[in-house]
């Protein structure tokens, strides 16, 4: 194994990664969202054939995010639907075979008008990304990196609960989507003009 490798302009955006302050809030693997609980958004670890997954970083903060965002009256309530459209709109993504794996409860419910609401984690394949291209809810031109599920963790800036949370999405990857258990460690930022990936058998 050869480590970790990356480009220098990889290196010198990644010098540039600012974590945002962890939440807080509980995750909930495996578990059904309450009926008492509306679910407010939706984020995806994404995997790649090899095992890493699709980080998305805004060049003007440093920010680091995983795809994903608030759930909109065109998806019906369905986290899936909200999942695959956020990925296309920020990442120019198309996704397959989502997998839901917990929930965080979010106590302060700054997106339910102060009131505790749930956001969902899936995982799901990436099967192709389009031409980069402002997402254009936000304007934000995000820069989208391969990376390794710990990795992914560790420039989020999520710590334990994070680490817990990409063992579930690894696990449900492994089980359901055919990745192995073990990711590429190579930081690839992927093509402008976007690329397709080939389903493992």
């Amino acid at each position: 194994m050869g480590g970790i490798r990356y480009s220098a302009e990889i290196a010198d955006l990644l010098g540039r990664v600012r974590r945002r302050a962890t939440a807080e809030w509980p995750w909930h693997p495996g578990e059904p969202v309450p009926g008492r609980l509306p679910v407010k958004q939706c984020w995806g670890w994404l995997f790649a054939p090899d095992g890493r997954v699709l980080t998305l970083v805004n060049p003007r903060d440093g920010v680091v995010g995983l795809p994903g965002g608030s759930l909109e009256p065109e998806d019906r309530g369905d986290p899936a639907a909200a999942l695959a459209r956020e990925a296309a709109e920020e990442a120019q993504a198309v996704i397959a075979g989502p997998r839901y794996l917990g929930y965080l409860y979010d106590r302060v419910g700054a997106t339910n008008g102060g009131r505790p609401c749930a956001r969902v984690r899936m995982a799901a394949a990436l099967r192709s990304v389009g031409p980069t291209a402002p997402d254009p809810a936000s304007g934000r031109h995000y820069r989208r990196l391969l990376v390794a599920p710990g990795l992914a963790v560790e420039l989020l800036g999520w710590g334990e609960p994070g680490v817990r949370q990409a063992r579930e999405a690894v696990r449900t990857a492994v089980a359901h989507l055919r990745v192995p258990a073990r990711a590429d460690e190579a930081i690839e930022e992927l093509p402008a003009g976007g690329c397709a990936f080939r389903p493992c058998a």
